[in-house]
């Protein structure tokens, strides 16, 4: 039963979901009557001027379905600044973001390295979404904009920062169940009565048949959870054409022991609507954002095998806090009984607490070629448990 708050839709809105549903229902016959789940979820997100980042709607954001940690407040990016300036110094001085989302981040972070940057590479495949970007950084970062430049294809090398918050999650995730006697099934969608439904095959492929006997609980009956081949490509893929530098992602998610565990036995898919939480991933498809955590320990490996050095993996909170985030604060509002205080202190407390971002957001960094402080995983550094 969805939430009653949740808001009507308009009839464009009903309109679009409705040409994306038939869409994908389109491929699902022309492939024999189901396709896998990782699929769908690809369709629901990208489908060409369709899917939930590509159809042109504001996701992001107050009036969208949800915030992200750049926008709550400009020490985000400040913080993270102190950690990619001495990287800036040591690389061709490039920073690389992977879906700026409304551009907040980039233009804080123009403003905050404008002395150490040379170039500001943004790789975002929503059209709508970079404009958005390059609106909003004439706005707020307009003496540097001539330093940014898109691109939606990855260039044949990097040497600098490549920075992703939330990126990961983003990305198309294999459903996989587990069907007892050390057996699994493919978690695939199919049609029935103009309806998305659940079907389940015989996991034949042999790449998803290694990564669920690596991860998955065996002997717990129905257990279904998310396989990330597509994040483990792509950061690969990035680590291999890193000549020098770093990769810092910011995402939410656990190591795969925490992942794994046999009590979280539906996995993380979640969807995000009008800042609800939706956990029917067919419910108004192309208008739901849909996400799945991140197995932290799978990132490690795709940056390793590709001898990257890992620097660190922590949490948001033991990130920000290793980097000065309270001294910002402190220097920047000196004055404690002021509303633009109590603004800025309530979204480093968002950033950091427990209970909200601090604990299960996590970063992790790679390196090449740098030799610098990475005073981010001074103090609480999570590796061992990778």
């Amino acid at each position: 039963m969805h939430n009653t708050q949740i808001p009507d839709l308009s009839a464009d809105a009903v309109y679009a979901s409705a040409q994306l549903t038939e869409f994908i229902s389109e491929k699902i016959r022309e492939n024999g009557g189901s396709i896998p789940f990782s699929q769908f979820m690809q369709l629901a997100l990208y489908a060409p001027k369709r899917g939930y980042y590509t159809g042109g709607a504001h996701k992001i954001g107050v009036s969208g379905d949800f915030m992200t940690a750049p926008m709550l407040t400009p020490l985000f990016a400040q913080t993270l600044a102190n950690q990619i300036k001495p990287l800036l110094m040591q690389t061709a001085a490039n920073i690389y973001e992977f879906g700026a989302g409304t551009g907040v981040l980039a233009a804080d972070l123009l403003n905050t390295l404008s002395g150490s940057l040379k170039n500001y590479y943004i790789i975002e495949l929503s059209s709508e979404l970079a404009e958005r970007q390059q609106n909003y950084i004439q706005q707020y970062a307009p003496n540097f904009a001539h330093q940014v430049t898109w691109l939606d294809t990855l260039p044949e090398q990097f040497d600098g920062v490549l920075i992703g918050n939330e990126v990961l999650d983003a990305m198309p995730v294999e459903r996989v169940r587990c069907a007892g006697n050390g057996q699994f099934e493919r978690v695939c969608v199919a049609v029935e009565n103009e309806q998305f439904i659940w079907q389940f095959k015989p996991l034949l492929d042999d790449d998803l048949f290694q990564a669920a006997c690596k991860y998955l609980p065996k002997n717990v009956a129905n257990y279904t959870s998310e396989l990330h081949l597509t994040q483990y490509a792509f950061v690969r893929t990035l680590a291999e054409k890193l000549v020098r530098g770093a990769m810092i992602w910011i995402d939410y998610g656990f190591d795969y022991k925490q992942y794994y565990h046999e009590q979280r036995n539906d996995g993380t898919l979640i969807g995000h609507h009008r800042h609800h939480s939706i956990h029917d991933p067919f419910f108004r498809v192309g208008l739901t954002d849909l996400t799945a955590h991140v197995n932290f320990t799978d990132i490690a490996e795709a940056g390793v095998q590709a001898e990257l050095d890992l620097i660190g993996y922590t949490t948001q909170a033991n990130f920000l806090f290793n980097l000065g985030i309270l001294d910002l604060l402190a220097a920047q509002f000196p004055q404690t009984d002021t509303p633009e205080y109590v603004k800025a202190a309530h979204a480093v407390q968002q950033l950091t607490a427990q209970h909200e971002m601090g604990e299960l957001f996590k970063v992790i960094a790679f390196g090449r070629d740098v030799d610098v402080d990475w005073l981010g995983f001074s103090y609480g550094d999570l590796c061992h448990k990778l």
